[in-house]
């Protein structure tokens, strides 16, 4: 089962919207998830805590989230997946493609195993 958490770097908006738009949809800001209290922490610890909770990160932020999963990789640690937007696909402005694409991708891949997975998100 797919359940989502988007880094402080997406807007609010977007887990808001797709929430509207879809209440099946489980999906978390990270500005409001567990109380707005890993908004300030580290990408490694964010992926910890979404692990345990089996959140799978949803970021624009391949350079540092990328080299975290090679670690967990090489230390045998499992992460609960991570979903890559590429701002040259989608601008972090267009909350309206980022909503369409996740809502597209939930309903192809949710019931699809996401643990240790990585994944592009594409414009739709």
């Amino acid at each position: 089962m797919l359940a989502l958490l988007t880094d402080a770097h997406i807007s609010p908006d977007v887990a808001k919207r797709i929430r509207d738009k879809r209440p099946d949809i489980p999906i978390h800001s990270l500005r409001e998830w567990r109380g707005g209290a890993f908004l300030n922490a580290g990408d490694e610890a964010i992926l910890t805590a979404a692990q345990e909770e089996g959140l799978t990160f949803v970021t624009y932020d391949q350079r540092t989230i990328s080299t975290l999963l090679v670690q967990c990789g090489a230390e045998g640690r499992n992460h609960a997946g991570v979903i890559f937007l590429s701002s040259r696909a989608i601008a972090q402005s267009d909350i309206g493609i980022q909503v369409h694409g996740i809502i597209a991708l939930y309903d192809t891949e949710h019931a699809q195993g996401w643990s240790n997975r990585v994944e592009f998100l594409r414009p739709i």
